[in-house]
């Protein structure tokens, strides 16, 4: 893909629900943080509890979580795929791998960013979410860079 990226938020609706970063306000605290920098590639994320598409009578628990990806590094490197791990209260491991984020292999020049907004389902009110974007060069070198653990958390919550 040949697209250069400056930042960028992405909206993702979820059934009625707009999935928009920019509206923080709307999805109440607490909202869980984490960031990891690997090869000049900082991924910062931000997780919070919606309690508009959640439904804990019927054991069902909605989150999202915001991610900026941005290349303080002096290469330039495109996000070519990712890998997610995400756990449960009860101890589930799911994991999840594909192409890109959002349907984007966003590529970043050196200062430039890529910001988008995704979201996870679980059947228990708390959860961790970590990984790796699988990243590669101009000069076609491949590594991950880290997507430091994160917690999913319904608010008010007796963990």
């Amino acid at each position: 893909m040949s697209t250069r990226w400056a930042a960028r938020t992405r909206r993702i609706p979820h059934a009625g629900v707009p999935v928009d970063p920019s509206r923080h306000s709307r999805y109440p605290a607490p909202v869980f943080m984490s960031e990891a920098i690997t090869r000049g590639i900082r991924v910062r994320v931000q997780s919070s509890y919606v309690p508009e598409r959640s439904e804990p009578e019927r054991g069902s628990w909605f989150f999202i979580y915001t991610v900026e990806v941005a290349n303080l590094g002096s290469d330039t490197a495109q996000l070519v795929s990712r890998h997610w791990i995400i756990t449960d209260a009860d101890g589930t491991v799911r994991e999840v791998r594909g192409p890109g984020v959002v349907g984007e292999q966003p590529k970043l020049e050196p200062g430039q960013s890529f910001t988008y907004t995704s979201a996870c389902p679980l059947e228990t009110p708390f959860g961790t979410m970590h990984g790796t974007y699988q990243m590669v060069t101009n000069s076609g070198e491949r590594f991950d860079a880290e997507i430091a653990p994160f917690s999913l958390g319904e608010p008010h919550a007796i963990n």
